[in-house]
């Protein structure tokens, strides 16, 4: 097992791990801080499609803390970039999905349509606004043979109140209406994690992965060859993991139980 004190670069999670729902969680501050003073590059690796980085940003900002725009990437970055190998630019494209999906697809050079005539792909994520019209759109644009592509497959999202339907839960829907299943792009799959390791430069072995989820966060990072590190701050708990058949390298209360086991 990678000793925590021969690290040299992080990849976290974001909910679950930084913040529940609108909240950030203990330790946020302190533990980004260590790592910005022992220059220990991060990248935040998040399945959530909803938010940019600029709203991202704003909410680390308001900790204190500095975000560069290449130290986040989200599941819809992943599936702008996979798309860009598939399509030419302005392909038309029919998202499900919130601004960070939409920000990513235009920016890609994809033209979004409302309407399922002529969509080439629909790019499902979390759409906190869904309604039955896009969804009837989605599916008659995947029956009409449109690739489908999800961003991630989570079925719950941690927030405040507890546990809320996930992107998982409304894919599961388009699933069900069409008898496709999407191709999946965020966590599990190691997209997300090596996109990360190109911006860190750093050895896969030698890169923590921080996350909440034993389903995502856990096994894509073992997937990519990384040591992992769950934190009990969101959807796993004690009782999931011990049930569990993937088991992280190091398992932590919170943030600032990584930034004692790492730095004293």
């Amino acid at each position: 097992m990678t000793d925590l004190h021969t690290i040299r670069a992080v990849i976290s999670d974001i909910d679950g791990v930084l913040w529940r729902g609108e909240t950030p969680l203990p330790g946020v501050a302190g533990f980004f801080g260590a790592l910005r003073r022992r220059r220990i590059p991060f990248v935040l690796a998040t399945n959530n499609a909803t938010s940019t980085y600029a709203q991202i940003a704003r909410r680390f900002k308001a900790l204190g803390l500095e975000l560069r725009k290449e130290e986040t990437l989200t599941s819809a970055h992943a599936a702008a970039s996979f798309l860009r190998h598939q399509f030419p630019a302005g392909t038309p494209m029919l998202a499900v999905g919130e601004e960070g999906l939409t920000t990513a697809l235009t920016q890609a050079g994809f033209r979004l349509v409302q309407h399922a005539a002529g969509a080439q792909a629909v790019v499902a994520g979390l759409d906190r606004h869904l309604t039955w019209q896009r969804l009837t759109e989605a599916a008659l644009a995947i029956r009409a043979g449109a690739m489908f592509v999800a961003t991630n497959l989570d079925p719950t999202f941690p927030s405040e109140h507890g546990l809320v339907p996930g992107a998982g839960a409304l894919i599961a829907a388009l699933e069900t209406a069409t008898g496709c299943r999407p191709l999946l792009i965020g966590k599990p799959e190691p997209l997300l994690f090596l996109e990360a390791l190109d911006v860190l430069q750093v050895p896969a072995q030698a890169t923590l992965v921080l996350g909440d989820r034993i389903d995502t966060d856990i096994l894509g990072g073992q997937r990519a060859g990384m040591p992992t590190g769950l934190l009990l701050t969101g959807v796993t708990t004690r009782e999931i993991l011990a049930a569990s058949p993937h088991q992280p390298d190091w398992v932590f209360e919170d943030l600032p139980a990584v930034q004692r086991a790492m730095f004293d």
